[in-house]
């Protein structure tokens, strides 16, 4: 029989608490859940090993006793590892108080965490369906023939779990809206994503999540949204910045410059004797709010002054008449 190392399976360290067991469980049990992946065996496999690890460290009755084992383990094999390991001494006592006739998980916590009841994906969480590791450290879970979905709520309608899918916009997209092709398991939706969308904005589509349980309502689908960062434009909340280059001769005679916005070009007139730096605020230019699509930010620009490449000498004389005239030492 072989040694499994839980906290590996589950990708936790050995002193993780139980907020975040339960955390790291909840999100590979949602990614390989066979309803979410029907017919992938590798997925399946991943589900119930993370599942087993969650039962044998979410429980401290269980934990205390897996760690005890795991340290013995160890020790056993920084010594060399010789000869067989005793397994005998950890034969669970299906009599005893770590036997195993207790959920770690309540049917309820279950079908409300992955939408599913006494189903997962056509294999069953009972005693035989753990590990040999398993069953002869902890005797199995729930009894014989029980899994997960079990006990007398498995058939009350429940709603089916929600899910979660990440999609990447780009500023563009946020600011005029678009949509989406999402695929979940063998459903495909064309889903609409409005304007004013922010990275970590959640775009509910309801009931296209998994089917509910006994005659519940499906769950729902939400697309995590993460915004691309744009080559011109800062996003700031609402508002948009920019850096606008102003030639010399504008920046001390005064004229106008093109801007770009998302709705089209526009001419900021700039005065005479602008300074580097120096902002402008063009009303309405911004994103729209997400929650009021008729509302936008504005736009901030600021002045990028750019000195001429090259000079003819005319101009270089004149540029040095002006500076003694000023009393300019150079």
């Amino acid at each position: 029989m072989d040694f499994k190392d839980y906290y590996e399976s589950l990708g936790v360290s050995a002193d993780a608490d139980e907020k975040t067991i339960k955390k790291t469980y909840q999100k590979l049990a949602k990614k390989y859940h066979p309803d979410v992946n029907p017919g992938d065996k590798v997925a399946e496999e991943k589900f119930k090993e993370a599942t087993e690890a969650y039962q044998a460290i979410s429980d401290p009755e269980k934990r205390r006793k897996y760690d005890e084992l795991r340290q013995d383990y160890q020790q056993w094999k920084a010594r060399g590892g010789r000869g067989d390991y005793n397994w005998d001494r950890w034969q669970s006592n299906p009599s005893g108080g770590s036997g195993g006739h207790t959920y770690t998980m309540s049917p309820e916590d279950f079908a409300e965490m992955f939408g599913a009841s006494g189903k997962t994906g056509g294999f069953n969480f009972g005693g035989e369906g753990y590990s040999d590791f398993f069953s002869t450290l902890f005797g199995g879970v729930g009894g014989p023939g029980r899994g997960f979905g079990g006990g007398p709520a498995a058939g009350r309608p429940r709603q089916g779990q929600d899910l979660e899918v990440e999609v990447q916009v780009t500023l563009e997209e946020s600011y005029s809206g678009t949509t989406r092709v999402i695929r979940t398991g063998e459903k495909q939706i064309e889903a609409k994503i409005p304007k004013g969308v922010r990275t970590g904005s959640k775009v509910r589509l309801s009931g296209q999540g998994s089917p509910g349980i006994s005659g519940g309502p499906a769950g729902n689908l939400y697309l995590i949204i993460t915004v691309n960062p744009h080559s011109y434009f800062l996003r700031d909340g609402d508002d948009l910045r920019a850096e606008i280059p102003v030639d010399f001769y504008r920046a001390v005679l005064g004229g106008e410059v093109s801007v770009k916005t998302f709705s089209g070009e526009v001419l900021l007139k700039i005065p005479p004797l602008s300074q580097n730096g120096k902002k402008f605020r063009l009303k309405g230019k911004g994103m729209p709010n997400l929650e009021k699509p008729a509302q936008q930010g504005d736009l901030f620009v600021e002045v990028s002054i750019r000195l001429p490449e090259n000079m003819s000498d005319s101009e270089i004389s004149a540029l040095r008449d002006l500076a003694d005239k000023r009393g300019v030492v150079l």
